[in-house]
C-alpha cells in the first residue's frame, strides 16, 4: 500500500497481509488525514493482529500509535528503535540539536529552521503506541502465504530490519536498499557514532542472503539485490575520496556539507545532507584519514597528513 508524504520522496510502501491470527501490517505511514482514511478504508473488513514497524523515522512509525488504537493490535519492533522513539520528538532533545549544528558550523538562523521544522512533526507521529513486543534477529513469522526472517540491517537507523523469505528468495528491504537512490546514513549525537560503517557491515550481510526480489519501502519492486548493494557500496566509496579530496584545508561540516551537495535544499533535505556529510566525516575520522578539533565549539576537520 503506497501512501503520500509532503516531501521530494512523495510516498512509502507500506505491507499487509495473512499472519496466523490475524492480518498482519508493517509500516504505517505519517499520522495525516489520508492515511488514516487510506487505512480505514482497507482495513474495513479485517481483524489486525500485530503492526510490525520496520523502524522509527516519521513515514514508517507515525501513525502506530493512531492504528493501534483504530485496531486494537499489537505494535512490534526492535528496541533499540523503540528507545529512540520515546525521545526523538520530545521538546529537550530536540533543542539538544542547537548545540549539535552549531558544532557542525551550520549558521543559526538555519539551525533555527531545522530546530522548528523537526517540532513540526509531533502532530504526525502521535499518539505514540504502545510497543507490545520487541523483535527478535532471525525470528521467523508468517506474512501471507510465506514465512519470513527478521533481518537486523542497522545503519539507516539504529533498530532497522528488514524482512527476508528465503524460499523465494524475496527481500522486504525497508531503507535498507532503494532502488533509485542511497539511504539516507546520518551521524548524529544520539545513535551510532560511526553509522556509515554500520551501514556498510550491514550491506555485507543482506548480500550473503544473495535475495533475488527486493521490494523496498520507496521506489518500484526490483530484481538482484546484491547489484544494488555493489552500486551502493561503491557511491559511499566515491563519497568517501570526494569528501577527502575536499579537505585539504580545515573545514566545518557544513563546509563539506556545501560542497558535497551544491544544489538548492529544503530545510528538510539540509538536515539529511549535513547528516550525511558528517557520517562520512567521522567514518575517515575514525580510520585515521582525517582529523577534527573543537574550535571556539565548532568542528574542523582537515585531512590526515
Amino acid at each position: 500500500m503506497t501512501l503520500d508524504l509532503p516531501f521530494r520522496l512523495n510516498h512509502v510502501n507500506c505491507f499487509i497481509a495473512e499472519g496466523e491470527d490475524g492480518w498482519i501490517v508493517i509500516d504505517t505511514g505519517l499520522h495525516q488525514e489520508e492515511t488514516v482514511k487510506r487505512w480505514k478504508d482497507q482495513l474495513a473488513d479485517k481483524t489486525v493482529s500485530n503492526i510490525i514497524i520496520s523502524h522509527y523515522h516519521p513515514d514508517h512509525y507515525g501513525y502506530a500509535g493512531g492504528l493501534q488504537k483504530q485496531t486494537g493490535a499489537r505494535v512490534s519492533m526492535t528496541k533499540t528503535d523503540a528507545s529512540m522513539a520515546t525521545q526523538a520528538w520530545e521538546e529537550n532533545f530536540v533543542n539538544r540539536f542547537h548545540q549539535f549544528f552549531n558544532q557542525a558550523g551550520l549558521p543559526k538562523n538555519m539551525s533555527e529552521k531545522i530546530v522548528n521544522h523537526t517540532k513540526s512533526f509531533v502532530p504526525v507521529v502521535t499518539p505514540s503506541p504502545a510497543i507490545n513486543y520487541y523483535l527478535q534477529e532471525g525470528e521467523r513469522f508468517q506474512f501471507g502465504h510465506y514465512e519470513y526472517e527478521v533481518i537486523f540491517t542497522p545503519g539507516h537507523s539504529s533498530g532497522l530490519v528488514c524482512f527476508y523469505n528465503d524460499e523465494k528468495q524475496v527481500l522486504l528491504s525497508t531503507d535498507h536498499i532503494l532502488p533509485k537512490i542511497t539511504p539516507n546514513i546520518s551521524f548524529t549525537f544520539a545513535e551510532d557514532e560511526n553509522p556509515l560503517n554500520t551501514y556498510l557491515q550491514s550491506l555485507k550481510k543482506v548480500k550473503k542472503l544473495q535475495a533475488y526480489f527486493v521490494i523496498p519501502s520507496h521506489g518500484d519492486p526490483f530484481y538482484e539485490a546484491n547489484s544494488r548493494i555493489d552500486e551502493i557500496i561503491a557511491h559511499h566509496h566515491e563519497r568517501l575520496e570526494e569528501t577527502l579530496d575536499i579537505l585539504n584545508r580545515e573545514k566545518t561540516a557544513y563546509d563539506v556539507c556545501q560542497k558535497l551537495f551544491p544544489k538548492e535544499l529544503t530545510i528538510h533535505e539540509i538536515r539529511f545532507a549535513l547528516g550525511e556529510t558528517l557520517a562520512h566525516l567521522e567514518y575517515l575520522k575514525i580510520k585515521g584519514e582525517c582529523k577534527r578539533e573543537l574550535i571556539d565549539g565548532q568542528w574542523w576537520y582537515v585531512r590526515a597528513s
